[in-house]
């Protein structure tokens, strides 16, 4: 075995809890009858097309619709990301025209920029100030220009589980007469068919939505769906883009654990007990943690919240979030979805258990019990906010796809200032833009980058050498 495989060997016998995507959360009751071996096929005579189905792909495709509530639904084999460039392409009458999108959306909506050529008009969300993260929009003081638009692309919910008034803007489009359409990405939201959660999008109304079902169902990692309603996106085109950009040797593998995923996506009783265990949380813990909840709802432009994201901000007790990570991976094998200095995401998904949750209740409570200590093993200086985590909107002077093609040159990132910026850098996870390829560095961009000593990052080239692509001549 390589070090690819020992890696994943190595991982797994370690026995963590998972509070991370994979939805399924490794449990084998989702695959107790895929032939993995076996069901790695391609095309072949009975199987179908993906790109052209009228057969057995035709007909799960039909069901995953139906559950779904969609016209049509398509299988992603690329991940979210390809439903969210298919989604800019398969655009008609772009000419002279912009898109709507969100600044806190996923990288892979800059990357439909580059594909489509489209230019982009931004709505700014608000930062939650107990957080300091991006959780809402306020929409009312952002008015859309709707027929001077292609589309408006949204995020909804988002990385963290808060959801914005996305019924209101689906009322503001109508009452504008317009015909742009309405893109959602759902990724973190496949879930939504029920009342336990916040309304899906598909069922409000929107004319295409993305599930990444490998988020919080049980498909496989790299596994979506794309759903599409009404008339104002060609399917024709759609299924062009789609055919453009997914590959021509889908995975059966991919495709079958998405049909599974949608049939089992209906046994609401898996996340109706998660939810009285999350509420058991809440009212143990907290008090000692800052807990996003329902309580948030109606303020910074949250207007609905997601209980299965459970983030918490340790600000309040007194240890940085890394702290707080380091503990309960070590004493209780807790693994979350994400953190930075003060905010830890536990995502649950259809495979977690009640157990899992009371697993994470005892280990929040162990962490307040010892936080005097953990707070005295830590450095002494103490952690600093990043204010804002998404700048203010620098001034595009390109588009993502004229500064894509542009020659480039690489520069220290310390004299970038006001130069026109070669690549789109995103902290991952979650993915959403610190800046964009096209817009040119402001002070408040590059502070935020130049204080960033550590983290995963994509996009960005030179981090290890704190160097920047610029584009030449600007």
């Amino acid at each position: 075995m390589g070090d690819l495989g020992e890696g994943l060997s190595h991982y797994h016998k370690q026995g963590f809890c998972s509070f991370h995507t994979p939805g399924h959360k490794g449990r084998q009751e989702f695959f107790n009858d895929f032939d993995f071996v076996s069901f790695d096929l391609t095309e072949l005579p009975g199987l179908d097309m993906l790109h052209s189905p009228s057969g057995i792909i035709a007909k799960a495709l039909k069901k995953a619709a139906e559950i779904f509530g969609a016209e049509e639904t398509f299988f992603l084999v690329n991940g979210g990301t390809v439903g969210n460039q298919a989604m800019f392409l398969a655009l008609k009458d772009t000419a002279d025209k912009r898109v709507v999108v969100e600044r806190s959306c996923h990288r892979s909506v800059m990357s439909a920029l580059v594909l489509s050529g489209l230019k982009p008009d931004y709505v700014m969300p608000i930062v939650h100030p107990d957080f300091n993260l991006s959780l809402g929009i306020n929409l009312e003081k952002q008015k859309i220009l709707w027929h001077e638009v292609s589309a408006c692309h949204v995020t909804y919910p988002s990385y963290y589980g808060t959801a914005f008034d996305l019924s209101g803007l689906l009322t503001e489009r109508m009452n504008s007469g317009s015909k742009s359409p309405i893109l959602v990405d759902q990724a973190h939201g496949s879930h939504y068919l029920s009342e336990l959660f916040p309304t899906s999008a598909l069922k409000l109304g929107a004319d295409l939505v993305l599930n990444s079902c490998h988020k919080t169902l049980s498909s496989l990692t790299q596994s979506a769906m794309l759903h599409v309603q009404g008339t104002r996106i060609s399917r024709t085109r759609l299924k062009q883009s789609l055919e453009l950009l997914q590959s021509s040797s889908p995975s059966y593998l991919l495709m079958s654990s998405l049909e599974r995923a949608g049939e089992l996506a209906l046994e609401l009783w898996r996340w109706e007990s998660l939810k009285e265990e999350v509420d058991d949380l809440h009212r143990k813990v907290g008090t000692c943690f800052r807990i996003l909840s329902s309580k948030d709802v109606g303020t910074f432009g949250i207007h609905a919240v997601d209980w299965s994201k459970i983030l918490i901000n340790t600000r309040p007790l007194g240890v940085s979030a890394p702290r707080c990570v380091e503990y309960l991976r070590a004493d209780f094998g807790i693994e979350p979805e994400l953190w930075d200095e003060e905010n830890i995401l536990f995502m649950l998904g259809i495979g977690n258990t009640p157990e899992d949750v009371r697993l994470l209740t005892k280990g929040l409570e162990s962490l307040r019990d010892f936080a005097s200590s953990l707070a005295f093993s830590e450095s002494k200086k103490r952690w600093e906010r990043v204010q804002g985590k998404i700048p203010t909107l620098p001034n595009p002077v390109l588009s993502p796809r004229d500064a894509f093609f542009a020659r480039k040159r690489k520069i220290p990132l310390k004299e970038s200032l006001g130069h026109i910026i070669g690549e789109t850098i995103s902290l991952y996870p979650p993915g959403i833009p610190a800046v964009v390829m096209g817009e040119e560095m402001t002070y408040e961009a590059l502070c935020m980058l130049l204080a960033s000593k550590e983290g995963q990052w994509q996009g960005w080239d030179g981090f290890e050498s704190q160097t920047i692509w610029i584009v030449e001549g600007d």
